[in-house]
């Protein structure tokens, strides 16, 4: 079986190789994330400094090891760098099952993070190295897709496991197994360079850097509802497992327009961006207006519906704008603002709370939801421009 790539064919293997990489990369911290709340009773001479650290120390690290990752892409052998990071980040996990001190599990968890670092750029970097035009995009859209419903799936599996016994739900952690396998399939067949990108001979910064501002505001304020939702809940007097429920319909709503990201620019055209802000806007509105259990899940689904369709397209615009041997190094500036959005998200919220006296679990919704209506209405007047907007070339073809 072939796929077409835009500039060639490849084999079915090649696809299965780049798309378990798109699965991996959605795995750092979900197997602590079970636990959290039994880290006292699991580590009982452990520190709230340890603990802390346990939770956020590894998703630091993973910042300059994307960078780094995309740094030591540009004119070396991508696949070896590849194989290095699924190769730290499989010993991690597997060593994971075996540990007995959270120490020696901070350093570990660490290592996994500076593997997942290094892998994370070549999620992206792979399927603009072997894709173009519309093909790049609807891959980059399947990608997506494939990385929130592990997120999902790995979630429920770890949870799941962690019942049984803390220690196995490290096993989700041992994925990355499968990329190896299927990576010698991607040295048998090299990627070429991308029509659309041989225009470029350097990276365009400016444009860079537009794109980075806009996935983290989107990031930012997307993740209020992970971050804020099981508040809220609480605040309603709703169930707690609601606010499970929520974050879950959030993500797998993420994963939803990568499936079928070509037909939704065929409806938008070029207010592709517009609409796609305007969802999020809607569904934090949606959280911070109504206490219905209805409109919470219809906020839950429009955020991530939003934020699902404009992730693709902000990775495809980063490989338009750099050469194909710098494409990789690009996407990994993009992708670590994404991390950066995930850990500064609450501090921002928490910030602003505190500077101007507002309080309840309303506030950061609206609060962000009156920011997206903001950049909405911007993204409709600037829908010509390259960051906001959405050219012809994506929907006439």
């Amino acid at each position: 079986m072939k796929i077409s790539t835009g500039k060639g064919t490849i084999s079915l293997p090649v696809l299965l190789a780049i798309w378990s990489v798109s699965a991996v990369t959605s795995l750092p911290g979900l197997a602590v994330s079970p636990i959290l709340g039994d880290l006292n009773t699991i580590f009982p001479s452990a520190s709230d400094l340890e603990i802390q650290m346990l939770t956020s120390l590894p998703s630091l690290l993973i910042i300059p090891f994307v960078l780094l990752s995309g740094k030591l892409s540009v004119g070396r052998d991508k696949l070896r760098i590849l194989v290095v990071g699924l190769v730290i980040f499989l010993l991690s996990g597997i060593a994971c099952l075996f540990i007995r001190n959270i120490t020696a599990l901070i350093l570990v968890s660490c290592i996994l993070g500076i593997g997942a670092g290094m892998v994370i750029p070549l999620s992206t970097g792979l399927v603009v190295a072997y894709f173009t035009g519309e093909y790049r995009v609807r891959q980059l859209g399947y990608s997506s897709s494939i990385n929130n419903l592990t997120l999902v799936l790995a979630t429920a599996l770890s949870g799941y496991l962690a019942n049984i016994d803390w220690h196995l739900s490290f096993l989700v952690y041992t994925l990355p197994a499968v990329s190896l396998v299927l990576s010698p399939f991607l040295h048998r067949q090299r990627s070429t360079p991308a029509s659309d990108q041989m225009r470029n001979k350097t990276i365009d910064r400016p444009k860079l850097v537009r794109l980075m501002a806009l996935y983290f505001f989107i990031t930012y304020a997307a993740l209020t509802i992970t971050f804020y939702a099981a508040f809220l809940v609480d605040g309603y007097h709703l169930p707690k497992t609601f606010s499970g429920v929520l974050i879950s319909l959030f993500f797998l709503a993420i994963m939803a327009p990568g499936l079928i990201l070509d037909r939704i620019i065929g409806i938008f055209k070029g207010y592709t961006n517009v609409a796609a802000i305007a969802m999020i806007g809607a569904g934090l509105f949606c959280f911070g207006i109504f206490r219905d259990r209805g409109m919470l899940v219809v906020g839950a689904l429009l955020a991530g519906f939003g934020y699902g369709l404009m992730q693709p397209l902000i990775y495809d615009k980063t490989a338009i704008i750099a050469p194909p041997r710098a494409a990789t190094l690009a996407l990994s500036f993009v992708m670590a603002v994404n991390y950066l959005a995930i850990m500064l998200c609450p501090f921002l919220i928490d910030t602003f709370t505190r500077l101007t006296a507002l309080h309840g679990d309303r506030v950061p919704f609206l609060l962000n939801g009156m920011l997206t209506a903001g950049l909405a209405l911007l993204a409709f007047r600037r829908r010509d421009d390259f960051t906001l907007g959405l050219d012809a070339s994506y929907y006439k073809r």
